[in-house]
């Protein structure tokens, strides 16, 4: 009798002395199974009945029996009397699969990683290759020290509850990182430049010290541009190497860097292959100069520039392709633009997926070209820019897809996300004390590009009511129509021993004649009152108590060329602004104001802002303008000085009255101080205004006035905080007067919840 067992190759060899070198099989039963049919069994076999088998077709017999992954054990026995007998154990089957212990990482997404299911058959080696796909989804996560222990709980029938239980350990930090390589900047100018961060106490609400490989790739291309923006373009990153501690805890990034040599613009050159295009009006796009460093920022910028002005000269079809070539022992570089004939390709289709809520129309109006125009590469940059713009979209990806020999399709994809918000905020300010916001806004009512708001603000000093509708295509055309209702209570009885409130709506229509120049019409209809005057309050003040109505019309056009409207580094902004009362109502005024913004970023990362802001207000047809249409000065305008804390005042009770011009202009240096990547700059700033006299002074002498300017400087920081923006402000006034209102310290901070 001879005995094949579960370990086939092991058993084998263990019985082949005694073995025979072929056996004679009469008969083959099979016995043990429950589940699995004797046909199934003998169909994985190759033992031919009644006649003679060697042993290495048992072996394989066996082998082929056990890899069907239905038994636990599989015996191969051989009777004297020519009868093979297989005896098998069947596996169990998965009766119910359970994960124990993940918090961090979802059933849904481990259920789509792992192959064995209730219902499947149970098999150790796949159970084990599904420990490797999790532990494998952990790694993706970030948690390097992450377990699981597959255990399972017999039940009856030959069932068995598979559980994974799942020690999911803590997230994988970064303990160090370490350059090698950089000689021309230091490891803290590099380090602030990475998504990666080391640990530190202070970025509990960040993640960029936790290891990822993808950001670790992406530090590099982030440090390739930082490099070949300051003229090094033979840069790279020789190998980006992440080091796990033995217990799994922590990484240590190595980035090898080569430097390379640093280039200087020698000539600058522009050719055209295209007999019609003048190339003289088109150095002026060059967004360098020679003796600059080189940046390649900037020589994409000008091949864009050249682009769009060809294009609007009526040169659809070109290629702008720059040639730059490098003298390495001089270290210099010679730029050339070469205007080139390009492929004449028309656009076919715009075809746009994925915006399931949002309607096409309101995606197709942002673009810049239109089926059957000239395809334009930069149009179709600037489309893009218009659609990530509207902020409705995670994700805007747009491809070429060529169709015919001259057309091709242009595929927008889009991943929606969400564009309404319900929002509760609390916070503090020197200017308005504690404050309680509450507020609905959908930024993409119906999915039609439509804003719908309801805001309510009460702080100690203001109370603010606002209802707002606006359509930014209003009747199909590039024209925005929006309507606001509103209320605001104002505590002024420290400033100038009033309250004041007003009540009205609003209706707005803008538009805009290029992509920076728009241009804003409003009409208010509002009703003023000022009320609660203190018994001592100012005469000047206590002549005004009362309600007016104001029916104004006004205008704002508006010149913004900023790289970003919410964190600007380069450009500028000017608007001018005047407006109109007295069509019916009580007021009587024209009012004019403009605004210049201009910023510019040098030294790397030190970002420099001017602005100045001016405002004259005039009343006529024998009209004084009110004490609540004012100007005033001080707390956010006018660092250093409290609310209203400069300008004329009552020399017996000391109430502001405000001025009928103002100007208020300063500038600002904002710089890092390490902790970039949890949105903190510092910033260092002087500020300077003058208020001009109010109207309805009778009587200099009892007024303390003076139009001089006054001067404050100082620093502070502002943190871009996941409560919230927090501005703090510490400033000391250097040109002043004695009867004016300072204040050195400023804060404001806010949350949403």
């Amino acid at each position: 009798m001879k005995k094949v067992g579960m370990y086939a190759l092991g058993l084998t060899m263990l019985l082949a002395p005694n073995a025979q070198a072929s056996v004679y099989v009469r008969d083959v039963s099979v016995t043990g199974l429950e589940r699995v049919e004797a046909d199934t069994v003998l169909s994985y076999i190759d033992v031919p009945q009644g006649k003679t088998v060697s042993q290495d077709q048992l072996d394989f017999s066996l082998k082929q029996l056990y890899a069907t992954g239905l038994f636990t054990d599989v015996v191969f026995d051989v009777k004297n009397d020519g009868m093979l007998v297989i005896k098998v154990v069947e596996n169990p089957i998965v009766n119910k699969r359970v994960f124990d212990g993940n918090n961090k990482v979802s059933d849904d997404m481990l259920e789509k990683e792992v192959s064995l299911k209730a219902g499947s058959i149970y098999d150790r080696a796949k159970v084990q290759e599904d420990v490797q796909r999790i532990l494998e989804i952990y790694k993706r996560t970030g948690r390097y020290a992450a377990s699981v222990e597959p255990k399972i709980i017999k039940r009856d029938q030959n069932r068995v509850d598979l559980v994974y239980e799942i020690d999911e350990g803590p997230l994988a930090s970064i303990t160090k990182i370490n350059f090698i390589g950089n000689k021309h900047y230091s490891d803290d100018d590099l380090a602030n430049e990475i998504m990666s961060k080391e640990s530190r106490w202070y970025r509990i609400f960040s993640s960029s010290e936790n290891y990822d490989a993808e950001k670790t790739n992406y530090d590099k291309e982030l440090l390739r541009r930082f490099y070949l923006k300051r003229g090094y373009a033979d840069f790279r990153v020789v190998s980006a190497v992440a080091e796990l501690s033995p217990d799994k805890k922590s990484f240590v990034l190595n980035y090898v860097l080569d430097e390379g040599k640093r280039y200087k613009i020698s000539d600058i050159k522009i050719n055209s292959e295209i007999a019609d295009v003048d190339v003289k009006p088109m150095y002026k796009l060059v967004d360098f100069e020679k003796g600059d460093w080189f940046n390649d920022t900037k020589v994409d910028s000008t091949v864009e520039a050249i682009t769009e002005e060809l294009g609007k000269k009526g040169f659809a079809f070109v290629d702008v392709v720059p040639d730059l070539s490098m003298n390495t022992q001089k270290g210099t570089m010679s730029a050339t633009f070469d205007i080139k004939e390009g492929d004449r390709v028309f656009v076919n289709r715009i075809n746009i997926k994925g915006n399931n809520r949002t309607h096409d129309e309101v995606i197709r109006r942002e673009f810049r070209i239109d089926e059957g125009d000239a395809f334009n590469v930069s149009k179709i940059k600037a489309s893009r820019k218009n659609v990530e713009n509207l902020n409705y979209f995670s994700k805007v990806d747009i491809q070429t897809v060529p169709t015919d020999e001259n057309k091709a399709d242009i595929d927008v994809t889009v991943e929606e996300k969400s564009t309404g918000y319900f929002n509760v905020g609390i916070g503090y300010s020197t200017v308005n004390g504690m404050l309680l916001r509450t507020g609905v806004t959908e930024n993409n009512f119906r999915g039609m590009g439509q804003q719908l708001g309801l805001d309510i603000g009460i702080s100690q000093r203001t109370q603010e009511y606002d209802i707002s509708f606006t359509e930014p295509y209003f009747m199909d055309r590039n024209l925005s129509a929006g309507v606001d209702l509103f209320r605001t209570e104002e505590d002024y009885q420290d400033y100038g021993s009033y309250d004041t409130s007003s009540t009205g709506g609003r209706l707005r229509l803008g538009w805009k004649y290029t992509d920076d120049l728009s241009q804003y019409l409003r009409y208010t209809y509002r009703q003023d009152e000022i009320n609660n005057v203190d018994s001592e309050a100012s005469h000047y003040i206590k002549e005004e108590v009362g309600k007016y109505n104001g029916s104004i019309v006004g205008q704002t056009i508006a010149y913004d060329k900023r790289d970003s409207a919410i964190n600007p580094k380069e450009g500028y902004y000017v608007s001018f602004g005047n407006d109109v009362a007295g069509l019916g109502g009580d007021e009587k005024y024209l009012k004019f104001d403009t605004k210049l913004y201009k910023y510019y970023t040098f030294a790397d990362d030190y970002t420099f802002k001017f602005f100045t802001n001016a405002g004259y207000i005039v009343g006529y047809d024998g009209k004084e303008v009110r004490l609540s249409n004012r100007y005033n000065l001080g707390g956010s305008t006018l660092r250093g000085f409290d609310t209203a804390g400069i300008g004329a005042r009552d020399k017996y009770t000391d109430d502001a009255l405000g001025g009928n011009w103002m100007i208020y202009s300063g500038a600002e240096v904002s710089f890092p101080i390490g902790l970039d990547e949890v949105g903190v700059r510092g910033r260092t700033f002087v500020d300077m205004g003058m208020l001009g006299k109010p109207d309805g002074i009778r009587h200099a002498d009892d007024v303390n006035y003076s139009s001089s300017p006054r001067v404050a400087a100082g620093f502070g920081f502002q943190w871009l905080s996941p409560m919230g923006q927090i501005d703090v402000d510490l400033a000391f006034p250097i040109v002043k007067e004695d009867y004016d209102e300072t204040q050195a310290f400023r804060l404001n901070f806010g949350t949403r919840l």
